[in-house]
């Protein structure tokens, strides 16, 4: 075990920087280059990666590379804001490419619907299918198209799941990705489902939600789909098959609780524990290479903690050494080669953003091959902790606290209030945060609240935050400030709050519910007119987004200016920081130009940056150091670090 962690930490400080605590802050330029490289895939021989790769200004491409020397051997660019959304080899020399496209940086990217084939090499490219489908290119209707998954053994097919535009049916089929042959594999009457696909590529399972978001699951028994009870009381959905086909992986929840992780009969019954966390949701599971399964998940909160359930697999015991020997990192397994002899690994933790290692059974080298993010140091981040503490009405809610370096005992900091996104179906984590780390790099002890509304610990604590946009999760956020204040760690004469999208919805909301707690609040891309959302933005474009608007903030209209920060901005006296992207499609600009009116018809007119060509959120190197620099300054100007 000695030499086998000398080893991997030999690895791991390849190429790192070592540098003793230099005086001078981390530069702005190492917070605004995000990563050039994302989501890799090795080849089923473990020969050559795929690799996503940003070109700056929104584009993007997928470049593939020949692992011995690294040489590049295709290059497949994109039109700007489309991206490679999942990509998967289908044989050694081909794979096929899900598009999606960027909604921008303070927003997950979304699929297209549209799929693409390319040899390794970039020759014999086809559009495969999706809504630029021609007649005389597929025998299938127009629609969008996914990868469901490949065969286990590759031959260069791979499952297609099909939302028809004419039918509104989904079907899945086993699609020849070189002769653009499809063979139907399973069709059923309702929408947007996916298909749980068994070891032989047979669906046995149909699962979803409707547009209200209630689940659905439907099970196939002689090729009819059958309907599964799917009830908040117990919800199961399946997920993945045993290597036999026999039994099942699935996530179940009690009383849309926290998520469990289980194994089952076919039916959902026998079911068996394989991990649990009565606070929050099991996430993260770690895979076998063929035939896949998880034998480990994520549990916890915090600083990475596995749940081991299966450690007879060689994958297993692996995972474990290199856990062991890296505490405090984050070790996934990202895909294996077909015969399980070469892993791509990604390491990361609270400080580093990490980077993706080959691990070569053979010769049990561990070498370095990419790094997210060049310019941060992670011997000058800050360490993050997940903390505890109880709201005024009595519910226990997490908060995550980034230091700064250095710090090992918070005490009297200027502070910064950091909202997520969202606010539904996204939370804080222990992981590297560019934001969080950024600002605590200035000297100021940032605190991030999972207030209800927030995601991973069960959709009942979502549920807790629907029709409570401006009320009760910012009562969450200010019961956070003020814990912080009683322990001591914060100084309550400066503090500010600051946030992007929902984020930045919050920032102007705790500004005027609780006058005198902040010294200033800014807003990055955020929402600021509740009631607008219904006649601008993305969302209402949509079926599901319009009901997903009815059910989140409703169409009380009473209730829709009370809870927006264009009708208080009387009530907010403190300096305010705008920033919007031109081009915003989510939070449209017109939600900061409402805003800064409203701020200046109280007499408080705001700072404000626009920036032309960007979206919800900036993906230009040079309009991140832009915002880095400004809002750096103006925090300074308000709660700066020096004492008072």
């Amino acid at each position: 075990m000695r030499a086998w962690r000398r080893a991997v930490l030999a690895a791991l400080m390849g190429g790192a920087c070592l540098g003793a605590m230099a005086a001078e802050p981390v530069p702005v330029e190492a917070f605004a280059k995000f990563s050039k490289m994302e989501s890799p895939r090795l080849s089923p021989d473990g020969k050559y990666l795929s690799v996503s790769v940003d070109m700056d200004e929104g584009r993007s491409a997928l470049a593939v590379y020949r692992i011995a020397d690294m040489t590049q051997t295709a290059l497949l660019k994109f039109p700007r804001f489309e991206m490679a959304y999942q990509v998967e080899w289908v044989s050694n020399q081909r794979l096929v490419i899900a598009k999606g496209r960027r909604i921008g940086t303070l927003e997950k990217p979304r699929p297209s619907g549209e799929v693409i084939a390319s040899n390794f090499d970039g020759t014999n490219q086809k559009y495969v299918y999706g809504y630029e489908q021609r007649a005389a290119m597929s025998t299938l209707d127009r629609g969008f198209g996914y990868i469901e998954g490949v065969p286990e053994v590759p031959n260069g097919h791979f499952y297609l799941r099909q939302l028809s535009l004419e039918t509104r049916r989904s079907m899945v089929y086993d699609v020849d990705s070189v002769k653009l042959s499809f063979h139907l594999v399973a069709d059923i009457d309702k929408p947007d489902l996916d298909f749980v696909l068994d070891h032989t590529g047979k669906a046995r399972f149909a699962v979803g939600t409707d547009v209200d978001d209630n689940p659905l699951i439907y099970r196939s028994n002689n090729n009819t789909w059958q309907p599964m009870s799917a009830t908040s009381e117990e919800l199961w959905q399946p997920f993945a098959f045993s290597p036999d086909d026999t039994q099942v992986y699935g996530w179940l929840t009690h009383h849309n609780g926290p998520t469990q992780l289980v194994r089952s009969d076919l039916q959902g019954g026998n079911r068996q524990v394989l991990a649990k966390d009565d606070f929050a949701s099991v996430g993260d599971l770690q895979w076998t290479h063929t035939p896949g399964v998880p034998f480990a998940a994520r549990t916890g909160r915090g600083p990475v903690k596995f749940t081991y359930f299966d450690t007879s697999s060689a994958d297993a015991q692996l995972h474990q050494q290199l856990t062991q020997a890296l505490p405090g990192k984050h070790v996934e397994f990202i895909n294996q080669s077909q015969d399980g002899q070469v892993i791509l690994i990604a390491i990361t933790s609270d400080k580093d953003p990490g980077a993706w290692y080959l691990l070569t059974r053979s010769d049990n080298k561990l070498n370095r091959l990419l790094t997210q993010r060049e310019g941060i140091d992670p011997a000058r981040m800050g360490e993050r902790r997940s903390q505890r503490f109880t709201t005024s009405d009595g519910k226990v809610l997490e908060a995550i606290l980034t230091l700064p370096a250095g710090v090992s005992d918070p005490k009297n900091l200027p502070m910064v209030l950091l909202p997520h996104g969202g606010p539904h179906g996204v939370e804080d984590d222990w992981d590297f945060d560019t934001d969080a780390q950024f600002l605590a790099s200035r000297g100021y002890l940032v605190l991030q609240v999972n207030y209800r509304g927030s995601s991973g610990r069960g959709y009942a604590f979502q549920e807790a935050g629907y029709l409570k946009w401006g009320t009760r999760i910012q009562d969450d956020l200010l019961d956070g400030v003020r814990w912080t204040i009683d322990q001591g760690m914060s100084d309550p004469k400066r503090i500010c709050v600051y946030g992007g999208s929902f984020g930045g919805y919050s920032a102007m909301m705790t500004a005027a519910r609780a006058p005198g707690m902040f010294q200033c609040a800014v807003g990055l891309a955020g929402i600021y007119d509740l009631d607008m959302m219904y006649n601008k933005g993305d969302i209402r474009t949509t079926e599901s987004g319009r009901h997903y608007l009815q059910r989140v903030i409703g169409r009380d209209q009473a209730a829709l200016d009370a809870n927006s920060p264009v009708s208080l901005a009387s009530r907010i006296k403190i300096p305010v920081l705008l920033a919007h992207g031109e081009d915003d499609q989510r939070a449209p600009f017109a939600q900061a130009k409402a805003m800064r009116a409203a701020l200046t018809a109280a007499g408080n007119p705001p700072q404000w940056l626009s920036v032309p060509k960007e979206g919800h959120g900036f993906y230009s190197e040079a309009n991140n150091v832009t915002w880095f620099k400004t809002l750096e300054a103006f925090l300074d100007a308000h709660i700066g670090t020096a004492s008072p």
